[in-house]
């Protein structure tokens, strides 16, 4: 395939002030989308949609969104139809960790994680998905976790929220599987970004989860990018409904 991979197409990405959704908006940037970036941090979104603009000179505009308000969700799909008219992509990035387990958790922290990782990926899916399905060729693409496929004995609101996005998307993809629009999800294992920078930073080369991980190190935002990047594009015209799991080895004991 020559030339840039996501020419012409309109992205969507939430989250996409993290490391994760910082390192996919630049990528799809540089590989001819058009963009349409949201988080929380009005600050952060004007700096990276400025970086992005001036780096590749690519049409990007933002929008602060809480994913877990339908009403927003509305707000920045009237965006995407008023600016561009279309969408052929959306990543659902926008998530929260909460680490305590079972006993631990407090149930307003429970109740936030379930609204931010949970209700937000399924409200973004139905918010989009008129616009997703009038182009015939679209990708979703849901953030989960290697921790949406296996235990670990703590964030159990966390947890059950990625697990919960593994089968949605799933139900989802089977739904909409003769629409022209494809869905999958994400499971990036332990990554170097912001969200567990401190759990690193803590305990270094004797964080449990790399010493479980065969190649022995943090994955970088870049190499989640480049997955998002594969499920994005036309590249992967015949998979819907899995899982695409980058994390080093992790799950594979």
């Amino acid at each position: 395939m020559t030339g840039p991979r996501l020419a012409g197409k309109v992205a969507l990405i939430t989250g996409a002030t993290g490391g994760i959704g910082a390192a996919t908006a630049k990528l799809f940037a540089h590989e001819g989308a058009r963009l349409v970036v949201t988080d929380l941090h009005h600050d952060r979104l004007t700096a990276l949609t400025k970086e992005i603009a001036e780096e590749t000179g690519a049409e990007i505009v933002s929008s602060c969104l809480d994913v877990s308000s339908a009403r927003q969700w509305d707000e920045v799909i009237t965006t995407v139809r008023d600016r561009f008219g279309t969408l052929d992509i959306l990543v659902n990035i926008a998530g929260i960790l909460d680490w305590p387990g079972i006993e631990d958790t407090r149930e307003d922290r429970w109740n936030r994680v379930i609204d931010v990782n949970q209700k937000g990926t399924w409200l973004g899916m139905k918010a989009a998905m008129p616009l997703l399905r009038a182009t015939g060729n679209a990708s979703v693409i849901n953030t989960s976790s290697v921790l949406g496929l296996v235990g670990s004995g703590a964030a159990a609101a966390y947890q059950a929220s990625k697990g919960a996005v593994r089968l949605l998307t799933k139900t989802a993809a089977v739904e909409y599987a003769r629409q022209g629009v494809r869905i999958n999800s994400l499971h990036p294992g332990v990554i170097a970004t912001p969200m567990i920078q401190d759990l690193l930073n803590e305990q270094g080369d004797r964080q449990p989860d790399i010493a479980r991980t065969p190649m022995r190190r943090a994955g970088h935002a870049d190499e989640i990018a480049a997955a998002v990047l594969f499920l994005a594009g036309d590249e992967s015209s015949f998979i819907t409904g899995t899982e695409l799991v980058v994390d080093g080895g992790l799950t594979a004991y």
